[in-house]
């Protein structure tokens, strides 16, 4: 089915400029031809193939293309980018920055911190990093932001939503929807001992006071700190700006400090810190801190989660709703208003696939039906965090094919992409013929769906 293959192709290629725009960048390549010109912007040669790659690897080998295939993906970008100057369209500096934040914490996240990231694409520091993908992510947005100009008007009846499911019925390319789940949670949080917390804000203290009398901040960081990348980087943390996807007291009270200074012990998620500002380096401040988290005894664990088993039993015995239990007793600050109700972060929805799910969650959830809840699990969080929890199935449907009943909604998006992606054909083959397009090399002899070959006729 053309509709999900373009649909996937589409949202992997927009990742895989991401990506090697700047390994790119890394490699220090010399410029190896130019393989088109559409508008003002141009493809080269050696991007098609490591499109193709990423294509392939992206979509787990469901995706295979051919260099011509690849490259006609890349000119119908670059005519969205173009025309999305030409009309005026434009992308502000916040949304930029956005898309350039979620990006570093992306690699972060892959390679550990900043300086390897750094260090992996060949950039000089994280600011030189940071100008090459605010010059992808601002192409990236306009070609977004020119979609949404173009299919803004875009609407589906009810008819035509029937039309499109009775055509794939016809043809026996009705998709398969995956088993699906929609989870609510309940969360009791094990938190350390008030005795526990002034003793590890006593400690920090005495650091701070040890080093502002001479000694060495980073020997301080590497014997003290909780930070699990301390070992490599002493604590040093390099340059941070007001938009460095850090927690918010974090950077507050780094800005607040002058040259040399280092603050009092400051509580964030992640423990308590102290923080040194090395240098202000125009908006940004080179920084170091010292982690230190208060330990959670296991009498405090054995307490915790006692007490969630006690409010699993009443839900069990009817004594309370899970919602209603989830509503007095959680501690899950993200869930809790919501009656417990957990969402997917990839598409903002309820909503997730089965077997896309971890696969610790999914070991604990994949035998249960609608209306069970696990048995009480020990979670912690990335920032260190320690938890109990339980999970409901608050729904589950089994793979299927297509209902236009049960699946109304979904097959509704689906038709609705259709048109949107048969108005974006009509789009860009009416504005082939008003923009300059230059091929060249062997791409000439590509067999293109549209009319990219108009200069050479």
């Amino acid at each position: 089915m053309m509709l999900f293959k373009t649909k996937t192709l589409k949202n992997i290629s927009l990742l895989a400029t991401l990506l090697f725009a700047i390994t790119t960048n890394a490699q220090k390549t010399k410029v190896d031809g130019v393989t088109v010109v559409v508008g003002k912007n141009i493809v080269l040669n050696s991007d098609i193939e490591k499109f193709k790659k990423e294509v392939e690897l992206r979509s787990e080998g469901k995706i295979t293309i051919s260099d011509c295939e690849m490259l006609e993906e890349l000119m119908n970008q670059k005519l969205l980018a173009h025309h999305a100057i030409v009309d005026s369209v434009t992308v502000s500096q916040g949304e930029i920055d956005n898309k350039v934040n979620r990006s570093i914490q992306f690699f972060i996240n892959e390679y550990g911190d900043e300086q390897k990231v750094v260090e992996a694409y060949g950039f000089n520091d994280i600011q030189d990093l940071r100008k090459e993908l605010e010059r992808v992510q601002k192409e990236n947005a306009l070609i977004e932001k020119e979609q949404l100009k173009i299919t803004e008007a875009v609407d589906v009846t009810p008819e035509e939503v029937r039309v499109y499911f009775n055509g794939l019925k016809e043809k026996g390319e009705l998709p398969e929807i995956p088993a699906e789940v929609e989870l609510a949670q309940l969360v009791l949080n094990a938190e350390p001992a008030k005795e526990e917390e002034q003793r590890i804000i006593d400690k920090l203290n005495k650091i701070r006071e040890d080093i502002i009398s001479g000694s060495s901040f980073s020997l301080k960081a590497i014997i003290n700190s909780d930070d699990p990348s301390v070992a490599e980087n002493k604590g040093n943390l390099g340059v941070i700006t007001k938009e460095t996807p850090f927690i918010k007291e974090f950077k507050e009270a780094a800005f607040s400090l002058d040259e040399g200074q280092i603050s009092e012990p400051i509580k964030t998620d992640f423990g308590y810190h102290i923080i040194k500002l090395h240098k202000i380096r125009g908006n940004g401040r080179e920084v170091s801190h010292i982690l230190m988290q208060p330990e959670i005894s296991d009498e405090k664990l054995k307490e915790t989660k006692e007490e969630i088993e006690k409010i699993v039993k009443d839900v069990k015995e009817g004594k309370i709703t899970f919602e209603e239990a989830v509503r007095k007793h959680s501690e899950d600050k993200d869930t809790k208003l919501s009656g417990g109700l957990i969402m997917n972060p990839y598409t903002g929805e309820p909503i997730f696939e089965l077997t896309r799910l971890p696969p610790d969650l999914f070991g604990r959830i994949s035998e249960l039906d609608q209306g069970e809840m696990t048995d009480v699990f020990y979670d912690e969080t990335r920032e260190g965090e320690k938890m109990y929890k339980v999970v409901f199935i608050r729904h589950k449907t089994n793979t299927h094919k297509a209902d236009i009943i049960e699946d109304y909604v979904r097959m509704q998006q689906f038709a609705l992409e259709k048109k949107k992606e048969e108005t974006l054909e009509k789009w860009s083959k009416d504005k082939i013929q008003e923009t300059y397009i230059k091929l060249s090399g062997d791409h000439k002899k590509c067999t293109f769906k549209k009319d990219w070959k108009k200069e050479n006729k």
